[in-house]
């Protein structure tokens, strides 16, 4: 999967605790985070869980990716909280990016991006291809609806360090609901993984895999705002300063290094003052899951890193629902757990 590259762990910028929300404590269902949250499992049964969505029903929809593609993954649907998951599909390849709009569902994979509508209760009426993505550009990640109503998409790099060939790896596209008019938003980024935009605005925040090949060098992973026409710099910046990082943009925040990074969800006070408005982000390969307190100065914001979750064993998917809760899945454990106010 094109966000579990290399294993390693670390601490993140600011993770040592400086108020009462940075404690840690037992919150339920094996997790520990900041007191005056309660955790508990909303499905099992999910092995390798990669991406969650909700439709307009209140089901809940997950996928499910394999470190290697064997043509083994799938898709799920979970009816309820504490429902078994029934599986609507079979033999996908690494499905990442999951959304629903307009009644139907987008899922991209290693393959493309799919579309798939007429849902009945256990199998689609219809399933159409909206792009193919040759594996010599790179493995698509999250989708997100855009308030332009276009759809934002990650796409890899196909290389840890060298200099893709095409304009669509590693980078961030965007593209009509009917697949039409691809266009670039932002190069230079070796895997965009997560995709979220900051509520009620046009402010698109990105979870960044870097390099691993750097040994001492190798920099933290990212969280970044992208705007149109960034490039930030890979394979070339890392971070490092001096003449190749010219014109690169700054991240919000800077992660682990090796990290892994996935997921990203944003609250704005839904899990309480002490949680605040924080962007909540998956480390796959640290077990980690991070709060980064969001500050916004004019049209930039600064990142904060803090604890948030630890008892999870490779997290990746973070989704918020319409209650206020966060749900972060266990890619090893296959089970999701829902965050909300004890």
């Amino acid at each position: 999967m094109a966000m579990a590259v290399v294993l390693a762990t670390g601490c993140g910028a600011g993770s040592v605790p400086t108020d009462s929300a940075d404690v840690l404590v037992s919150i339920g269902a094996g997790l520990t985070g900041p007191a005056g949250l309660n955790a508990t499992v909303y499905a099992k049964g999910l092995p390798s869980v990669s991406g969650l969505a909700f439709d307009t029903k209140g089901r809940l929809w997950a996928t499910t990716a394999d470190f290697e593609d064997e043509g083994r993954d799938a898709l799920y649907v979970i009816t309820a909280a504490g429902a078994e998951p029934q599986k609507i599909m079979p033999s996908l390849h690494t499905p990442m990016g999951l959304l629903w709009y307009n009644e139907s569902l987008y899922v991209t994979s290693a393959t493309g991006v799919d579309v798939y509508s007429g849902f009945d209760g256990s199998k689609f009426a219809e399933h159409k291809t909206l792009l193919d993505v040759e594996t010599a550009i790179g493995k698509p990640g999250g989708i997100v609806l855009g308030p332009d109503g276009r759809l934002q998409m990650g796409i890899s790099a196909p290389c840890d360090s060298c200099t893709p060939t095409s304009p669509y790896s590693g980078a961030v596209v965007s593209f009509l609901p009917d697949g039409s008019d691809l266009k670039v938003v932002a190069g230079g980024i070796r895997a965009p993984v997560g995709l979220v935009y900051y509520p009620n605005s046009s402010d698109l925040f990105v979870t960044m895999n870097q390099r691993d090949d750097l040994a001492a060098a190798t920099p933290g992973d990212w969280l970044a705002v992208v705007r149109q026409d960034q490039s930030w710099g890979f394979p070339d910046c890392y971070g490092q300063g001096g003449a190749v990082c010219t014109g690169v943009p700054r991240p919000t925040a800077t992660l682990d290094p090796h990290a892994a990074v996935s997921g990203v969800a944003i609250v704005t006070g839904q899990l309480g003052t002490g949680i605040g408005t924080s962007a909540i982000v998956a480390e796959w390969a640290t077990g980690k899951v991070l709060r980064v307190v969001l500050t916004k100065n004019g049209a930039n914001y600064t990142g904060t890193v803090r604890p948030f979750l630890t008892g999870l064993v490779n997290p990746v998917p973070v989704l918020s629902n319409a209650k206020g809760a966060s749900l972060v899945g266990d890619w090893t454990t296959g089970t999701v757990f829902s965050i909300d106010n004890a």
